[in-house]
């Protein structure tokens, strides 16, 4: 889905500005409140914003140790396993992923034995064959989108 300079002025309040009324938006980017509204409404339907909840931290949450685990899947079990691993309330995301494994899970834990317990929990799944786990020491670069956002505004009106 192609954006323009309006889709992406608004994805930038959005990212920045999260909070912020719709009313308030259409003020700032100086366009009619149906006019913003609709821009919104195309954005969610295309699947460009998937949600507008909060942003949780899983360390304030009581689980400050953060690991990637990669699951190496018997042939033909990827979506059992997947199913599976959806029930395990500490993988807070998990993929399909092509090299080494089959899948990758991203998965918090309280501590280093928590962990141990999770990727235990993991490994009784049936179909899951062995795993490799990378405990993640530092955030370097934390998950965001608005320099995305930015170079695709620059294509739209370059």
């Amino acid at each position: 889905m192609a954006v323009d300079e309006l889709d992406t002025r608004i994805l930038r309040l959005l990212l920045e500005q999260p909070r912020t009324s719709v009313r308030e938006y259409a003020r700032v980017l100086g366009v009619a409140r149906g006019t913003l509204q609709a821009r919104l409404d195309r954005l969610e339907r295309d699947g460009v914003i998937t949600g507008t909840g909060p942003s949780l931290s899983p360390a304030a949450l009581g689980h400050p140790v953060l690991a990637f685990v990669h699951i190496e899947v018997t042939q033909g079990h990827l979506d059992e396993v997947g199913n599976a691993l959806a029930t395990v309330p500490e993988i807070v995301e998990a993929f399909s992923i092509a090299g080494g494994g089959d899948l990758l899970a991203r998965v918090v834990a309280r501590d280093n034995a928590h962990l141990e317990d999770v990727i235990q929990a993991v490994i009784s799944v049936p179909g899951v064959v062995r795993t490799r786990t990378e405990v993640a020491l530092r955030e370097r670069v934390p998950h965001r989108l608005l320099p995305l956002v930015e170079s695709l505004g620059r294509t739209a009106t370059g």
